[in-house]
């Protein structure tokens, strides 16, 4: 059953904070219109790109990496869909398929001859690439890379050839869309073109790749021409690649009576090493103002895109390119890092968003297989991803980001101070707070920001229930949880290390303090516990295994926790029948504290007993 805590012992008994070193104050509108929120979020936002060469590390050999696997499973369970993955980068523009090759592993191709500095076909795949690729969760949406750079007179052919078995092959999983070409305002200095290459030149090798593509693979099959994202660039800046330069040379208009441009397609790095111009620390990670400058160039992108009518995806995005950096992008700060991308992104109207992975980077969510010495481990990033998934899941389709203002703090927190609305169903349902300022894992008594939130006077005195991202400090490489829960090493499923369910109350006018250790966040919930209510998948069938077992959730493998469920999902069930509970569709029933429903009206007797006979059967069957 919840506990009902004072704030002043909250801070005490979970929280472990010294006494509050500055405060801010944040109003979040009850409504996602006056909060300018952004539009629905997909459940798949928060994706993956993964380098095609990397494939098989992820996903397995002859046998499947059931670690992995589990891992992208935990995600579909906590948002109500797979994540996004972009198999796509680099080495997509050196692969060749050749249906012969029979291997599980890609292999370098005997007969290579094409230019680049690494050769345009040096690599091949066979079908047990696709094999591989199948092993994603069901349904995973896939935007598929194929081979722009190669142009040996059998280009079209080649290019085909791969689609064709990109799209026959994929049943378990979604073919989303095609990328046609990694970079290609890299080409020149990849050598994988020579002389007069532009965006104009771009324009006219991909609309006729997509031509190919669309006469050959999609139109026999049901698809529609528009399937294809251009332009995959690395940057825009100073170059021939910006979409409004695309747009002029003709990269939307119809090509022999076909549209092909399905959405825009862009990568970023917040640093690169050897590109970036600075010394990279884990402190300038943490400044979230660094983020906004560093991506203000992009959100102009962003807002031209959309400008044209079609989503924008950052399909290639990390916090330090290309493989990381050790003791920055693999601690516990990178997480916090990521998560706050995930939600300023979001309120940027970015339609999905791709964190990159290959085995060997010390930025990827985690490490698929052995190597350095280590056997395969969850990173701190991955938990950012947990908390982005639970928190899409909280609204079942529904679930729009606002950014909220804060006040001032002190000097020393500036640009460590974040908050975001979140809405579901158009309806406040909680707050994000971020406290970035930089703590050591070895610092005893850490300092904290005390967010003096106001809900709106529609929500006084209701339950407010605390989910922690939270580690020893920002340097931490391990012991990061989310919502009371940990991912285990060994399979990738999670446990519950924090089984107290902490929770504050509202004031008479809707208001409450929130202290936040320096390197914590928080998701702040009204009236249950994040990742206790029912997440439906595609918005139709309840998922399964998808709930945190920490705290009330009716679906916990936890008894303990299952019969806690099982009271706050009767309480809440009775409140939607008598009409006080509150938008019980948004999440197949409000989870309401007993006190909250109090408030809310005297239920009827005939009521719970039902529900709670109801709930029970359910229960014996989810067993």
């Amino acid at each position: 059953m919840f506990s009902s805590l004072s704030v002043a012992a909250a801070c005490l008994s979970f929280t472990r904070l010294s006494l509050a070193q500055t405060s801010v104050s944040v109003s979040a509108a009850p409504k996602a219109t006056s909060a300018g929120a952004s539009d629905p979020l997909s459940p798949s936002f928060a994706g993956f790109g993964i380098e095609p060469s990397n494939l098989f590390s992820f996903t397995g050999n002859e046998q499947p990496n059931k670690f992995s696997i589990q891992l992208l499973q935990n995600l579909a369970d906590f948002s109500g869909a797979p994540p996004h993955i972009r198999l796509g980068g680099n080495t997509q523009d050196y692969f060749k398929y050749d249906e012969s090759y029979n291997v599980w592993s890609w292999g370098k191709n005997p007969d290579s001859h094409a230019q680049g500095a690494m050769a345009a076909d040096s690599m091949l795949i066979g079908p047990r690439y696709f094999e591989a690729l199948e092993r994603f969760p069901k349904d995973t949406p896939v935007t598929f890379g194929l081979n722009l750079a190669y142009q040996d007179s059998d280009f079209n052919d080649s290019i085909v050839r791969t689609a064709k078995a990109a799209l026959e092959s994929m049943v378990n999983v979604k073919l989303y869309s095609f990328e046609v070409g990694n970079e290609p305002d890299l080409y020149l200095e990849n050598q994988f073109r020579s002389g007069a290459w532009d965006g104009a030149t771009y324009t006219e090798q991909f609309l006729q790749r997509a031509e190919a593509v669309y006469n050959e693979v999609l139109k026999p099959a049901g698809y529609p021409p528009t399937f294809f994202e251009p332009p995959a660039t690395a940057s825009t800046i100073g170059t021939t690649f910006e979409i409004d330069m695309l747009v002029d040379h003709g990269i939307m208009d119809e090509h022999n009576g076909n549209k092909y441009v399905s959405c825009w397609n862009q990568h970023d790095y917040f640093y690169y090493i050897d590109v970036s111009t600075y010394e990279i620390t884990l402190d300038i990670l943490m400044n979230m103002d660094k983020t906004n400058e560093q991506f203000a160039y992009w959100a102009k992108q962003v807002n031209v895109a959309l400008d044209t009518g079609l989503p924008y995806n950052l399909r290639e995005m990390s916090s330090v390119g290309p493989i990381g950096m050790h003791e920055i992008s693999d601690t516990f700060g990178a997480a916090l890092w990521t998560l706050n991308f995930f939600l300023y992104t979001a309120t940027l109207n970015i339609a999905s968003v791709q964190m990159h992975m290959t085995d060997n980077s010390n930025a990827s969510a985690w490490q698929p297989l052995e190597m350095y010495g280590r056997d395969p481990f969850v990173r701190p990033q991955y938990y950012a991803h947990a908390a982005m998934a639970q928190i899409i899941g909280n609204g079942n389709g529904t679930t729009q980001i606002a950014a909220l203002k804060t006040g001032s703090g002190s000097s020393d927190y500036k640009g460590r101070i974040r908050a975001y609305g979140i809405y579901a169903n158009t309806d406040l349902r909680g707050v994000v707070l971020f406290n970035t300022k930089q703590a050591a894992a070895s610092e005893s008594n850490k300092a904290s920001c005390t967010f003096n939130v106001d809900f709106g006077s529609a929500n006084k005195n209701v339950q407010v229930i605390l989910s922690y991202l939270t580690a020893d400090g920002a340097d931490s490489l391990s012991g990061t949880s989310w919502n009371g829960m940990a991912f285990s090493d060994i399979d990738g499923k999670s446990s519950i290390v924090d089984s107290e369910v902490h929770t504050l109350t509202t004031d008479d006018s809707g208001k409450l303090a929130i202290p936040v250790r320096d390197s914590q966040a928080v998701m702040a919930n009204l009236n249950w516990q994040l990742g206790s209510n029912v997440v439906l998948i595609n918005g139709t069938i309840p998922a399964t295994g998808k709930k945190s077992t920490a705290g009330p959730t009716h679906t916990s493998g936890a008894s303990t926790a299952a019969w806690t469920g099982a009271v706050t999902t009767t309480l809440a069930l009775a409140s939607s029948f008598t009409g006080s509970g509150g938008n019980a569709e948004e999440t197949g029933g409000r989870h309401s504290s007993a006190e909250a429903i109090e408030v809310r009206g005297r239920k009827s007797l005939w009521v719970l007993a039902s529900c709670l006979v109801a709930v029970t059967i359910a229960f014996m069957v989810l067993a």
